[in-house]
């Protein structure tokens, strides 16, 4: 009997019965691989329950969660490592994925017990190379250099360790199917067979995956939704520090934000990461204006640094980095219809400095008084912060946690803040003057004069 087959993107895992040039769910070119179909995965009983019962009879139970030892990564996690959770941990090639599982797994064969680290990428000895180099070494931690899942999977019952890390999916394969590594099929198979381990044993599993040239993870959407936590290790290779970012959490928040710093005796952890983004702010300079930003449940204070010119070229030119290019390009249309700045013949440039990523609206205000002050040529204020939601028509928008960053604020010594209106008692926060504007022109006026 002729086997079948079908046709698999190898972006989006949509499937077709023909080879096509493009694929219709991605749009991508050239994507469809042929794969040999296979029976779907086993379905995993998550609950002994057999029949509906009201939710109130239910029994609840606290998450068991322990330390991995590592404080950002327990930050990132939600506060620790749950048993039986699948963890997928992505990055750039070279970026420090391996090392910072290393040394998760080496404290945790110090506290919990033994480690089972399996690579499909290194050999024994160079992991143990790596691992004298971080002083990672322990006896509880247990190596092996596999590919074949079901190897894989027999070891770990046959073990029983208190955790598993798997560097990387890609390179894992289930013999039972006929594709290569690293394809749809493959992926989803091989990561449906460690969930069913996760889940059946109670041991949690760590998950090393590749990103693309656009910094996805490589493979289809669905291994994102079936593991328990996706975090993303990002960083500029030429810069020493990293910053390890969760974009889904079913045990926490998924807005939470870890920092490390490389060395060459592998990560260590930044305590105090507004003075690390603050540490060479341009204070007395035009286009530069600190934002206390909230990632998840940290404050983080962020300096925003503008380039305001005359454009050589028909077109203005517009360059962002770790800020959105749209938002703002609909500040300076904001800037230009409310307070009267005439940007459209300029170029503009905006960073957020320390290579940190800004996606919230609370950085509007920030942006736009930035933008003004370089191209007023006029700084803002000394020791002053700025924050606020910036609206089509003008008006500043209240943002959430407010009192979290402006206690961030006093802390390292800011004096005053400019924001929207606020009711709250704020006499204990320790901000000196708190100024309170409606309006994208006021708080030009406020911040810059008149």
């Amino acid at each position: 009997m002729r086997n079948k087959t079908t046709y698999a993107c190898q972006q989006c895992g949509h499937q077709t019965a023909r080879w096509m040039g493009r694929c219709p769910g991605c749009g991508e070119w050239n994507s469809l691989v042929e794969e040999k179909m296979v029976s779907p995965a086993k379905t995993v009983r998550l609950s002994p329950l057999s029949a509906p019962i009201p939710v109130t009879d239910v029994a609840a139970t606290e998450e068991e969660r322990y330390a991995t030892g590592l404080k950002e990564l327990d930050r990132a996690l939600g506060g620790g490592l749950v048993p039986g959770s699948l963890v997928l941990v992505g990055g750039d090639p070279g970026i420090g994925k391996s090392t910072l599982l290393l040394q998760a797994a080496a404290a945790l064969a110090e506290k919990v017990g033994t480690v089972l680290y399996v690579s499909g990428e290194e050999s024994a000895r160079q992991i143990k190379m790596r691992a004298q180099r971080i002083n990672a070494l322990h006896p509880n931690i247990l190596l092996m250099a596999e590919t074949d899942i079901s190897v894989v999977e027999r070891h770990i019952h046959e073990l029983s360790p208190a955790a598993v890390v798997l560097d990387s999916i890609q390179t894992a394969f289930q013999p039972e199917i006929s594709s290569t590594p690293g394809s749809v099929a493959q992926v989803r198979e091989c990561t449906g067979v460690l969930m069913r381990v996760a889940k059946g044993t109670s041991i949690p599993v760590f998950l090393v995956g590749h990103v693309t040239k656009e910094g996805t993870l490589a493979g289809p959407r669905v291994l994102e939704h079936m593991v328990d936590t996706v975090l993303y290790f990002e960083g500029d290779r030429h810069q020493s520090f990293r910053i390890l970012r969760t974009v889904k959490n079913r045990f926490g928040s998924a807005h939470e934000l870890g920092i490390f710093e490389m060395r060459d005796f592998g990560l260590i952890e930044v305590s105090n990461p507004s003075a690390l983004f603050m540490g060479q702010s341009s204070r007395g300079v035009a286009g530069s204006v600190i934002v206390p930003s909230l990632e998840g449940t940290r404050p983080l204070l962020v300096e925003i640094q503008a380039l305001v010119c005359a454009s050589g070229f028909g077109t203005p030119r517009r360059m962002t980095a770790g800020v959105d290019p749209n938002r703002v390009a609909l500040i300076m249309a904001v800037l230009e219809r409310r307070v009267g700045l005439r940007l459209a013949a300029h170029d503009a440039y905006v960073s957020a400095m320390g290579g940190v990523k800004l996606d919230e609206p609370a950085v509007d205000l920030a942006i736009a008084l930035a933008i003004a002050s370089s191209f007023r040529e006029r700084p803002v204020q000394d020791r002053l912060v700025v924050l606020g939601e910036v609206g089509l028509t003008g008006e500043i928008r209240a943002v959430s946690g407010l009192e979290k960053r402006l206690q961030e604020a006093a802390k390292l010594g800011f004096s005053s803040c400019l924001g929207p209106l606020w009711k709250h008692q704020r006499d204990s926060l320790g901000i000196i003057n708190y100024i309170e504007v409606q309006s994208i022109h006021e708080a030009v006026e406020a911040a810059l004069g008149r």
